[in-house]
């Protein structure tokens, strides 16, 4: 382990105000405190109150930045990517956080013990300026896989391979000729579409801005992705730096009280009979007719499953009114409240995740050692359901009813795949995929594993070039 002193490492982290972005951001403050490092958090007066119950047992320090006020379509008082009433309203609520820059210097300046190196978030891509300002090296954390980031910059130079193809068309990724992709498994500006807008100016930016940063760190592990890793660092860059899963950093302590559903899988655990996790992360938006398919294929699937559900934009529930919980309460059951998710997955009855495939939702999967049942919904899922599913083996993919990767899943292909993944060959050799990936990950954040390593290398090379300067 690297030898520090309490005072000789002083990190700051700065996540962007989405539980998917800042959850792993807290479990990596913990790696960070168990190196001796003393650590400073920024968020804003909304998001302050969950970030100081997460780390309530740590020493970390918490700052709160004013959110900027008067963003368009955004609610007096919503600071967070979780409480937006449209995922449409993204870009308004990312891009206005350039304006908390002048409290955010005025804070770092004002920091007793000048920092090591600072963490933000990619999309905080003007902390690049601020920490040019004040010579700290920029580190920047984009909740994203080697392969996701990787893939997504070697399109990004062949946009013209998608000239002229239509969604579904499958063009062949340079560098990598094993690998396929499609139009519709990147964002439009990668693709060539939609090139002159505000939004893609602000891509851009950000872009640059990782590219004049000192690294990225990367919530993975170097034998999950190692071509991936191996060709980013040698030929793209900054550095990317895999210290995770950062969720294994910390075995959370559990209630005294189980919840209802963690009493419902020990039951259903005591019946043997295996249960289907079914989540689409904090995000996602999913339509009534949606819903309704999937309730279709849970019901003719016969598994039993735990299905957790989000509210809609409105902030209401989907409507699940026509009997079906009364009809499947003997298999399944709808919890529509927030869950434990790692907790879930760590079941032992839990066989299954039908998942969106957010790299949080993934990660869990495989240190959990549950296979996936893939159904990306937008940002980089598509990438990160490919790799789950043609590169590491630990799932099998949604059939959509046109093809595309964000098209229609009927129930009658549901209830097939999920029979697939429950009951089938594909899932028993999925399964014992995942689970050898389990134990390599769990490995390399041991002492003396690749993470381990990587992160105390990252805080040598640092504090020595803060000696230096």
């Amino acid at each position: 382990m690297a030898t520090t002193s309490p005072s000789s490492l002083n990190v700051l982290l700065f996540p962007f105000m989405a539980k998917g972005h800042t959850i792993p951001i807290l479990q990596l403050a913990r790696l960070l405190l168990h190196r001796n490092a003393t650590v400073t958090i920024f968020t804003t007066p909304a998001n302050h109150p969950y970030i100081s119950t997460s780390l309530s047992d740590t020493s970390t320090s918490i700052i709160s930045l004013p959110f900027p006020k008067n963003i368009p379509g955004v609610p007096p008082g919503v600071e967070s990517m979780d409480k937006l009433p449209s995922l449409s309203l993204f870009f308004p609520f990312v891009s206005s956080t350039k304006l908390m820059q002048p409290d955010f210097e005025k804070a770092v300046q004002s920091l007793k013990t000048p920092m090591t190196f600072m963490i933000t978030d990619g999309f905080f891509g003007w902390t690049l300026e601020s920490a040019n300002k004040f010579n700290i090296p920029r580190l920047v954390y984009y909740g994203m896989s080697n392969f996701a980031i990787t893939i997504n910059r070697v399109m990004s130079y062949n946009k013209h391979l998608f000239k002229g193809k239509s969604n579904k068309d499958l063009v062949t990724v340079p560098e990598f000729p094993w690998l396929t992709v499609t139009r519709d498994e990147f964002n439009d500006v990668f693709n060539g579409r939609d090139s002159n807008s505000p939004y893609a100016k602000w891509i851009l930016d950000t872009v640059l801005a990782t590219s004049k940063s000192y690294g990225l760190l990367t919530n993975s592990f170097s034998e999950l992705e190692p071509v991936f890793v191996e060709y980013w660092n040698s030929k793209l860059g900054p550095k990317s730096w895999s210290v995770g899963p950062f969720c294994l950093s910390h075995t959370e302590f559990l209630s005294s009280k189980k919840p209802s559903w963690m009493v419902w899988l020990d039951k259903k655990l005591q019946l043997g009979c295996p249960v289907l996790y079914v989540a689409f992360g904090s995000q996602s938006e999913i339509s009534q007719d949606q819903i309704d398919e999937i309730k279709i294929g849970l019901e003719k699937s016969e598994v039993s499953f735990l299905w957790v559900m989000r509210r809609s934009e409105n902030g209401v529930y989907p409507t699940l009114d026509d009997g079906f919980e009364e009809r499947v309460k003997e298999k399944g059951i709808v919890v529509r409240e927030w869950v434990n998710q790692r907790e879930i997955l760590e079941h032992e009855i839990v066989k299954g995740f039908v998942s969106h495939c957010g790299w949080n939702s993934v990660l869990e999967s495989i240190c959990a050692g549950v296979p996936i049942l893939a159904w990306p919904l937008s940002a980089e899922q598509p990438l990160n359901a490919k790799f789950v599913v043609d590169e590491i083996k630990i799932g099998v993919r949604v059939e959509t009813c046109d093809g595309t990767v964000n098209g229609f899943v009927k129930g009658e292909g549901l209830e097939k795949k999920v029979k697939e993944l429950m009951e089938g060959e594909k899932g028993k050799e999925v399964r014992k995929k995942v689970a050898e990936i389990s134990r390599t990950a769990a490995k390399a954040v041991e002492e003396g594993g690749s993470s381990w390593q990587c992160l105390n290398e990252l805080i040598d090379e640092l504090q020595n070039k803060s000696k230096t300067s």
